[in-house]
């Protein structure tokens, strides 16, 4: 990185503090041209992981991201990220929805100071979408809105110095996750008025980065302690370190799916001693955390989705096969491994986020070129196209 731009985030506070080492990554978010993934010939590919007719990029401004991604159906998915996103003072968190045959950018009403990085969003209903991230004025940007534009939703417990990582909603609670000073921040509201009255609380050393609800009160946060993974559990009691959690050094956690009380997956990584990352992946089985083995053994994990039934899909980069998507498919017990089409441009790509809903799983990041330029990029996994 130029130092020009270490600097300037340094000044900016843009950089976690040294206790955060997952979100190290937490960056801009480029594209390539959409390309037809295909399955690895080291695992035979699930008829339901067919290629789909490859869809448009989210189509954002020069050096665009796409951080997060939400599906309600395959004609209705919210994806949130930001433009000039090496320019501090110049970047814009983006919020696009793709209609089934198009992205389209909804605006931010209301808010003179704008948005930066937009890192997470959640979709509870077409008439309920939330994203969260960073705000111009030094403060976590939380955001609430449809199809009709969105406005910021002001959370009067924040302080200068907080950071957001991840945003998980129901029809009953919103809950987002960051850190303070050094801690594990949960910012969450319920009730009628969700959304008008919150209640932030500090947990234990560390940060969150991702975060599950299965319903009002039952629910999980996943990070990194700053030598270990963390995982919170939220309960009637509130939130409180989950049992069972493999004791993993140098290891962190990015993201986390639920499909029910005793069943659920977290994925990340563990820094190697070369500096490299084994990709770390525990699931919940309603008792404890496991650690299960996927079959590459160098890989950056970023986010996982489920299809409710136990089969997730978790999206990442492979630095052998950089140039390329990279998703893993993980049904319990057998792996299958997803990529996109080699470029013959010198780039990188990685898919940030990952979403399935019916026959579609859509995987949102970047791709960066050796200009270290970012284009914003989709990639689409499905069913074969009909004749």
């Amino acid at each position: 990185m130029p130092l020009c731009v270490l600097v300037a985030g340094l000044l900016a506070g843009h950089f976690l503090r040294v206790t955060s080492v997952a979100h190290a990554h937490a960056a801009p978010a480029p594209a390539a041209v959409v390309r037809p993934p295909v399955a690895e010939p080291s695992a035979p590919a699930d008829p339901g992981d067919e290629v789909a007719p490859a869809g448009p990029t989210g189509r954002l401004a020069a050096d665009g991201s796409l951080s997060d991604v939400a599906a309600l159906s395959e004609s209705d998915v919210w994806a949130v990220g930001q433009q000039n996103a090496w320019d501090l003072w110049r970047n814009r968190g983006v919020i696009t929805h793709w209609d089934g045959s198009s992205w389209t950018e909804v605006a931010m009403r209301g808010d003179t100071t704008g948005a930066g990085h937009l890192r997470s969003v959640s979709a509870p209903s077409a008439d309920e979408i939330w994203a969260v991230g960073d705000g111009h004025d030094g403060l976590p940007y939380v955001a609430k809105g449809s199809r009709n534009g969105f406005d910021r939703i002001g959370v009067p417990q924040f302080r200068p110095g907080d950071w957001l990582g991840g945003v998980a909603a129901t029809a009953g609670r919103v809950v987002a996750v960051g850190s303070r000073d050094g801690h594990a921040l949960m910012a969450a509201s319920a009730g009628p008025g969700k959304g008008a009255t919150w209640t932030t609380t500090d947990g234990p050393d560390g940060a969150l980065y991702g975060v599950a609800l299965m319903g009002k009160a039952d629910g999980w946060a996943v990070g990194d302690s700053g030598t270990e993974p963390l995982v919170l559990r939220l309960s009637d009691s509130g939130w409180k370190p989950a049992p069972g959690v493999p004791k993993i050094d140098d290891g962190f956690l990015r993201d986390v799916y639920a499909d029910g009380r005793k069943r659920a997956i977290a994925i990340g990584g563990v820094y190697d001693a070369d500096g490299s990352i084994v990709p770390l992946v525990l699931t919940w089985d309603g008792k404890r955390w496991k650690r299960d083995r996927p079959p590459v053994r160098k890989a950056e994990l970023y986010g996982v989705t489920g299809d409710g039934d136990g089969t997730y899909w978790i999206s990442g980069y492979d630095p052998s096969h950089a140039s390329e998507s990279f998703v893993l498919r993980y049904d319990g017990s057998h792996w299958t491994t997803l990529r996109g089409e080699a470029s013959t441009q010198d780039r990188t790509v990685r898919l940030q986020a990952v979403a399935h809903v019916g026959d579609l799983t859509i995987g949102v990041g970047h791709a960066l070129d050796d200009k270290n330029h970012y284009t914003d990029l989709v990639e689409r996994f499905g069913p074969p196209p009909a004749p």
